[in-house]
């Protein structure tokens, strides 16, 4: 991966961004996220704030779509995540992340909002990288990982009223910690339609 292959992405909250040993490197800074909070709280815990704030390098796409990438990074503090997302706009996204949870495991954890976020910790991954997948058919969305960048497993499938023209891409984030960077590789981002979008494939 070098810049060139990213020619054609823009910046919503733009931050750094350097290529090395074959990867993009981008940088979450502190308090940065996407999330869209309906106000509730608890005694104990951390629910995570309102932000639109966290760096989006992204790339319109028209039709349907496969995306895919290794994410890595240190996970120093809870929600600290490497993310890739697809957006309408502010109020209707998804995002699949590779995160830090509040249950202190590195996990598979998924967004949807539309307008307001739900959350899903999905399956537990032992060590710092996992691959993420995005699909595209129509309207529907599906959300994959993999261990191994050949067999993957579905973390959610859903809907969101997006038009025919999306934005999908690289979210580095840090909620409550002081950021850091978050490592892309083996990026790929195919314009085709699956046959099985569980399946992704």
């Amino acid at each position: 991966m070098d810049h060139k292959d990213f020619s054609n992405f823009n910046w919503l909250n733009e931050s750094s961004i350097r290529f090395e040993n074959e990867a993009m490197v981008l940088y979450a800074p502190k308090d940065s996220d996407f999330f869209c909070n309906n106000g509730t709280v608890s005694e104990e815990g951390i629910t995570p704030s309102s932000l639109t704030n966290a760096p989006f390098f992204y790339t319109e796409v028209s039709g349907d779509f496969v995306m895919r990438v290794k994410a890595e990074h240190d996970f120093k503090d809870i929600y600290d995540s490497a993310s890739v997302m697809v957006m309408k706009d502010l109020k209707v996204w998804a995002k699949l992340c590779f995160e830090l949870t509040d249950f202190n495991t590195h996990a598979v954890v998924s967004v949807v909002t539309n307008p307001l976020s739900d959350d899903a910790n999905g399956n537990n991954i032992d060590g710092n990288s996992v691959w993420l997948q995005i699909t595209r058919v129509g309207q529907a969305f599906a959300f994959h990982y993999s261990l191994d960048g050949d067999q993957f497993y579905m973390v959610r499938f859903f809907n969101l009223p997006v038009d025919e023209t999306v934005k999908v891409g690289f979210v580095p984030q840090a909620p409550n910690g002081n950021g850091g960077d978050r490592s892309y590789s083996d990026f790929s981002l195919e314009k085709k339609t699956v046959k099985n979008i569980r399946a992704g494939v």
